[in-house]
């Protein structure tokens, strides 16, 4: 069984040493993989002092990158630890996997950076609707509104500065005669 979740971790999470991946559940039109972190403990976000104290733990449900047409979820099990800095404003916080997970993401890294992409390609394309209907059947759960957003995010494309061109210049064949 250990080889298994040894393996399961190579194929779908190579590049990120601190997670284990527990089991996995497939379904015809989803995937669940329970995970959790393998680190011993995480550094404070606000003092950068480590901690090893848990305070607890809870599920986060994350969206990874779809799998074979299906849409995947990952179950993390994540700790919150107190911070050890008796100087540090926060008393808690929660561990972040460097690669996987940012503060409140409801997507992992590599979803995220696929979607912003494909989203602002797909956005310009197609806008919300089409977009959002596009994405479902790529395995890809998402609103119009989140098709939309990193198009609005991208900048003023520049515009040239037009140099203004008069019946004057086209009448005379030089300067005019002294």
């Amino acid at each position: 069984m250990k080889d298994v979740a040894l393996q399961l971790k190579a194929l779908l999470f190579p590049a990120i040493a601190a997670i284990a991946v527990l089991s996995m559940e497939v379904g015809i039109e989803n995937v669940r993989l329970d995970a959790q972190c393998t680190t011993v403990g995480a550094a404070c976000p606000g003092c950068g002092v480590c901690s090893t104290r848990v305070h607890s733990s809870y599920l986060r449900f994350l969206a990874d990158i779809p799998s074979a047409g299906r849409t995947v979820e990952l179950q993390l099990r994540v700790r919150r630890f107190r911070c050890g800095y008796a100087k540090c404003p926060r008393r808690t916080f929660v561990e972040q996997i460097p690669g996987l997970t940012r503060r409140h993401g409801q997507r992992t890294e590599r979803l995220r950076s696929i979607l912003t992409a494909l989203l602002t390609a797909v956005g310009l394309a197609l806008a919300g609707r089409a977009g959002s209907r596009l994405a479902a059947v790529l395995g890809m759960s998402i609103s119009r509104s989140t098709v939309l957003r990193p198009v609005e995010a991208l900048p003023e494309p520049e515009v040239p500065m037009r140099r203004v061109v008069g019946v004057d210049e086209y009448a005379n064949d030089g300067p005019p005669a002294q």
